[in-house]
């Protein structure tokens, strides 16, 4: 096979229909768009929401709850993610690199579920109580940067 062979599946193009050219195409005359009205002229049709000039549901709805803008966004973790590094320093980024987690956020938190068997230094955002005791238990390092 070569760059110049290569095509689109049979079938996966389809044609545009040619609307309003003649009888013989099946879409003559008014074009699929039926007889007079809003939405048989040019540029016609409503917007996204509207509602025939009643009130809109997104107006008709109160408005309720609070987002905090100032909020930290904390990547969560357990002790039970931590278990397959041994010895190594635990960053966000080392996360990242070995998959547990997708993005840093705001910075990361560890939560204590799980069981640490090995002594790892692990660098974090926050730490809960419960998870701080169990790595220094293990031998470990929790540091808060």
């Amino acid at each position: 096979m070569k760059l110049n062979e290569l095509a689109p599946a049979i079938g996966a193009k389809t044609e545009a229909k040619r609307k309003g050219r003649g009888p013989g195409s099946g879409n003559g005359k008014t074009g699929g768009k039926g007889h007079k009205g809003q939405n048989a002229r040019s540029g016609g049709g409503v917007r996204r929401g509207f509602e025939g000039g009643q009130m809109p549901i997104t107006r008709r709805l109160p408005k309720r709850g609070f987002h905090n803008h100032f909020a930290k966004d904390y990547v969560v973790i357990n002790l039970s993610d931590l278990a397959r590094f041994n010895g190594n320093e635990v960053t966000a980024e080392a996360l990242i690199a070995a998959g547990v987690i997708s993005r840093a956020g705001d910075g990361l938190k560890v939560l204590g579920k799980g069981e640490l068997t090995k002594a790892v230094a692990v660098k974090a955002a926050k730490f809960t109580a419960t998870a701080k005791e169990k790595i220094e238990a293990a031998g470990g390092k929790a540091e808060v940067i």
